[in-house]
């Protein structure tokens, strides 16, 4: 579902509408939303943010522009989470303090990996499938494990052969 209060951006995709539920947020240009995401109210993505099935991005949360969102990958807004107060009362809207958090430009967070508010994944960063991000995330690094740890600088597209080119040699090899 995609609440009537959504901000979508010029060439926005989403596949299948029915199997997203989206509120209150902001998703810029040529953004592609995979199904069973969640983007809640207040939440904001950028330009050409790309965010694969079932992550959970709440409320507090800015993705800033160019940012790969994987697959299982949840964000957290509360610090101390509670369903009720210490009388026992259920918390309402508001009863709780929002810890905002930040993804910097073109940074990449892997497969199920968790990201515990109030931290600022840097530009260029990338956080390894199943990290559990605690702390800060310097500008250009890999991070791995949980707590995830730097491990070296940010492993660049050029490590790897683009996959035009691997079609190209195979077909060279064919002939």
């Amino acid at each position: 579902m995609i609440a009537p209060d959504v901000e979508l951006g010029e060439g926005v995709v989403i596949h299948h509408p029915d199997q997203v539920n989206l509120y209150g947020c902001k998703i810029g240009n040529n953004s592609k939303i995979a199904s069973f995401v969640e983007i809640q109210s207040g939440a904001v993505l950028g330009r050409n943010v790309k965010v694969e099935a079932f992550a959970f991005i709440p409320t507090g949360v800015i993705i800033e522009d160019g940012v790969f969102v994987g697959p299982h990958v949840c964000f957290s807004n509360d610090r101390y989470p509670s369903a009720v107060d210490d009388a026992g009362n259920v918390l309402q809207v508001g009863d709780w303090q929002v810890v905002p958090t930040l993804v910097r430009r073109r940074a990449s967070i892997g497969a199920n990996a968790t990201i515990i508010c109030g931290v600022t994944i840097g530009e260029a960063a990338m956080v390894g499938a199943g990290a559990t991000v605690t702390r800060d995330v310097p500008p250009d690094t890999l991070v791995l494990g949980s707590p995830a740890r730097v491990v070296g600088p940010r492993p660049r597209w050029w490590s790897r052969p683009p996959v035009r080119a691997l079609k190209r040699r195979r077909s060279s090899l064919e002939h």
